[in-house]
């Protein structure tokens, strides 16, 4: 679609919903999806939602069984649409490999783009490579980088793998599900149920625009305290997101020790 054509949509209130990465017939129903469906009826709900909470378990069981022995890790988040070409895939590559020299295993969420890119930085740097995949109505494979696949069904299951097994996040310019995770650590730092955790974005122009909205409108507005600005960091420089990751980690192993 052309802009001209774009804009007469906005102006008539249509919508443009891209659908490239979305199946050609409908959507494929994935286990989160018939779980988000809503409430069955009569009996249906003794043979669906009850029993589905056992599958769930069992997830919830496997990612703590193969990663329980990350000791030191960090998870990086951005797009999977970022190609070879753009330079912050090769950011992405330089993160992941600053990492595994500082003996960091590095976690994604197993698929192209910035998480491809992230995986193979640590992979040529001897480090740890772990992928934690999502089943999606579309076909998203493990990149080749990844030495160990936690394979998910519920969103939900995976995001708290991440927070768990993860001693900051470095997000790169992503979409919305890079929004969701970052939007949620934040969270859960400012309420107090993870300390310690950087949450460090990566390329300060992509998220300029986002941050002076913070800054401008909810710090403004008062729906959020000034401080709760800092609870975010901004660099371009992947030896500085490492080094801050290090540093907290250092003083999170100095408090537990006391």
């Amino acid at each position: 679609m052309d802009a001209s054509a774009s804009a007469t949509n906005n102006r008539n209130g249509a919508k443009h919903v891209d659908d490239s990465i979305r199946p050609p017939v409908g959507p494929a129903l994935t286990e989160d999806s018939k779980f988000l469906q809503g409430i069955l009826q009569g009996d249906e709900f003794t043979r669906s939602d009850t029993w589905r909470v056992l599958r769930i378990m069992g997830e919830f069981i496997e990612g703590f069984d193969k990663l329980a022995t990350l000791q030191k890790a960090v998870t990086v988040f951005g797009s999977a649409r970022t190609t070879p070409e753009d330079p912050q895939y090769a950011a992405a590559v330089d993160v992941g490999r600053c990492l595994a020299r500082r003996g960091f295993a590095v976690i994604t969420g197993g698929g192209p783009g910035i998480m491809e890119a992230a995986n193979k930085g640590a992979r040529l740097a001897g480090g740890h490579s772990v992928g934690c995949n999502i089943e999606l109505p579309f076909e998203q494979g493990t990149n080749p980088y990844v030495d160990t696949v936690v394979n998910f069904r519920y969103f939900f299951v995976r995001k708290t793998m991440f927070i768990k097994y993860s001693a900051a996040f470095i997000i790169f310019p992503g979409g919305y599900g890079t929004l969701d995770e970052l939007f949620e650590a934040v969270t859960l730092i400012q309420t107090g149920k993870i300390s310690q955790f950087p949450v460090i974005l990566f390329g300060r122009h992509y998220w300029a625009g986002m941050f002076r909205w913070i800054q401008s409108r909810v710090v403004g507005e008062g729906k959020i305290s000034p401080g709760d600005v800092d609870l975010i960091t901004l660099t371009d420089d992947p030896e500085e997101a490492v080094d801050i990751v290090a540093a907290a980690y250092a003083a999170q192993v100095a408090a537990e020790m006391k």
